[in-house]
């Protein structure tokens, strides 16, 4: 298994293996000296937004702000090594925020270290869990989360992370554990007097910036704007210093350093399924957006190893003091329209918030909270989608109703509750319809090719004595006797007499061992009726896997046929039925 493993990475030409695991190699390999100063510029455009957004996501997590910067740093180093999309912009995101907060916080019990070793662990085992994945190749698991369940859960995130951040805006801070409390304690301190009209001023103001610069001038870096304009405000009426105003103050200076977060081993049997929770919205989002990114500028990106990249990234991000991550689809547009060409515009991003730290930790002392609050509700703001479940509600209800129950099971039962209510439902709703596939009594429509739907055709015209019944979906335990009872019903609501039924199987992919039970048992049924069995249309495989059973020793194996035209004709010919089609002269 091993020296497979081996040989299935490092095969003959192995340089051409390791750069198909490590991209980043090809990038240095096929890198252009004419590149190398759109990649400084866009770099260091793209400094000036990842510096407060990573911030003021860490604080929506639950941490001081210097981690988001933790884990802003070496996520870009490692994406740019391991990463397959040229461009793609990794770091803290709006969306995990309270995922993370979720899971973190009630362990930590207030203890600000412990919640930093917490999110560390979470990092790694999310990381560890997408790196699995990506290894298995099963990167295509992340498709079960639907996109009505997704904007669903998306919206009630925004929802949930506004409604944490809006105290930060008025001047003050709650401590609560529910979407509820939340809302509750938000109103009785505003109604309570605590609102500081400062922090208000600048978080609303700096909010309102950052909406009309994106509306209106979006090539324009309204966080950046914002910040800047906050900042130089605060340090020069030295409104921190007279109490007016909270502001996050000097930075620690110097770089994270290499730690395996002290964490027990409880605390990760708790955090494991979170952690996977995680590595499933990382990579949806992350895929999506790669995917987008390749279409455009020209190129393929493979996805178990987009995976494997944004495993190892969050794998770094928790050893060195980071907290999970994921692409962003904010921040990456930033870089793109800045001129990005590869991935050392990343390289460039990181550097120079390590210079940051190294040289200039007291840059943003004067930054106030508040603003950090506003960038956070911009960027919920943006994901959110509650016209689309609108939209849902006129296209098709059932999926209104499961974004809905996404949507409440996270904002009112919990965060972790929800994703795990989300999953729950995607799965349920697979199973459902493949549970209670649709089906069909088949008949010829005058003027019209093949045959067709009679409940979409009630002017067909059926065949005297023959039953056409499609089944769209594979046969297996769960739907076996509702095949069984439906065609007996089919065979029951013929206006004539039925001498044989006929199944159109194009669609039946599969027949596992109780279904093939169950059409031993119908084939009895039906010969004690004096109904005969027949197939159209069935694949070669499913075929096999029944004369495998031994069901088509039983049932005969001389009663199928390719098509369904083919199996009336023979009918005809065998009864001398009076019945004429629409074409024959």
């Amino acid at each position: 298994m091993r020296l497979k493993f081996l040989s299935d990475m490092f095969p003959k030409g192995g340089p051409g293996a390791l750069q198909r695991w490590v991209p980043g190699l090809a990038m240095v390999r096929d890198y252009r000296p004419a590149w190398f100063f759109s990649d400084l510029a866009a770099g260091l455009v793209l400094t000036a937004i990842l510096v407060p957004v990573g911030m003021g996501y860490a604080e929506a997590s639950g941490l001081p702000a210097i981690y988001g910067l933790y884990a802003t740093i070496v996520p870009l180093l490692v994406y740019a090594l391991f990463g397959p999309s040229r461009i793609m912009v990794l770091g803290p995101d709006s969306t995990l925020a309270a995922v993370i907060a979720a899971l973190i916080l009630p362990l930590a019990q207030g203890s600000g270290e412990r919640a930093v070793a917490l999110a560390g662990a979470l990092a790694m085992l999310s990381g560890l869990c997408s790196m699995v994945i990506g290894f298995a190749r099963l990167g295509l698991i992340a498709d079960l989360l639907s996109k009505p369940i997704r904007i669903g859960f998306l919206n009630a995130i925004a929802l949930t992370v506004l409604i944490g951040q809006l105290p930060k805006v008025f001047g003050f801070s709650v401590k609560a554990d529910s979407f509820v409390e939340r809302i509750l304690l938000l109103v009785q301190g505003i109604a309570d007097g605590k609102t500081n009209g400062i922090a208000l001023s600048i978080g609303l103001s700096s909010l309102v910036l950052i909406v009309l610069l994106k509306s209106y001038r979006p090539r324009w870096p309204g966080i950046l704007v914002a910040v800047v304009l906050a900042t130089l405000v605060s340090a020069w009426f030295q409104l921190d210093l007279r109490g007016h105003l909270s502001v996050v103050g000097a930075l620690p200076q110097g770089l994270p350093h290499w730690q395996i977060p002290p964490v027990t081993v409880a605390d990760l049997v708790h955090l494991l399924p979170g952690a996977a929770i995680i590595s499933l919205l990382t990579f949806a989002d992350t895929s999506v957006l790669s995917r987008a990114l390749a279409q455009r500028m020209g190129y393929a990106v493979n996805q178990n190893q987009e995976m494997i990249a944004l495993g190892a990234a969050n794998l770094a991000a928790g050893l060195f003091q980071g907290f999970s991550i994921s692409a962003s689809s904010s921040r990456t547009p930033v870089a793109e329209s800045a001129g990005a060409k590869t991935q050392v515009t990343g390289l460039v991003g990181a550097l120079a918030i390590a210079a940051l730290l190294l040289f200039a930790p007291n840059l943003l002392q004067n930054l106030p909270s508040a603003v950090l609050g506003a960038v956070v509700i911009a960027a919920c703001w943006s994901f959110a989608d509650f016209p689309a479940m609108g939209q849902m509600y006129q296209l098709r209800k059932v999926e209104f109703a499961l974004s809905v129950i996404s949507f409440l099971g996270v904002a009112f039962v919990g965060v972790m509750e929800g994703i795990f209510i989300t999953i729950a439902l995607a799965i349920l709703v697979l199973v459902w319809n493949v549970w209670h596939p649709y089906f069909a009594v088949l008949a010829r429509v005058d003027g019209i090719k093949g045959y067709h739907d009679v409940a979409r055709h009630p002017e067909g015209r059926p065949v005297p004595g023959l039953v056409l019944f499609r089944w769209d979906a594979q046969l297996f335990f769960a739907n076996a006797e509702i095949f069984r009872d439906a065609l007996h019903r089919a065979v029951a609501s013929a206006p004539t007499p039925t001498r044989r039924v006929v199944v159109a199987a194009d669609a039946i992919s599969d027949v596992d061992i109780t279904a093939a039970d169950v059409l031993l048992v119908l084939y009895r049924e039906l010969r004690q009726q004096g109904v005969e069995l027949w197939f159209a249309g069935l694949k070669g495989p499913v075929k096999d896997r029944l004369n495998h059973y031994g069901t088509l020793d039983v049932i005969g194996h001389d009663i199928f046929s390719p098509t369904v035209g083919r199996c009336v004709n023979q009918y005809r010919s065998t009864y001398a039925v009076d019945w004429k089609d629409w074409d024959e002269d």
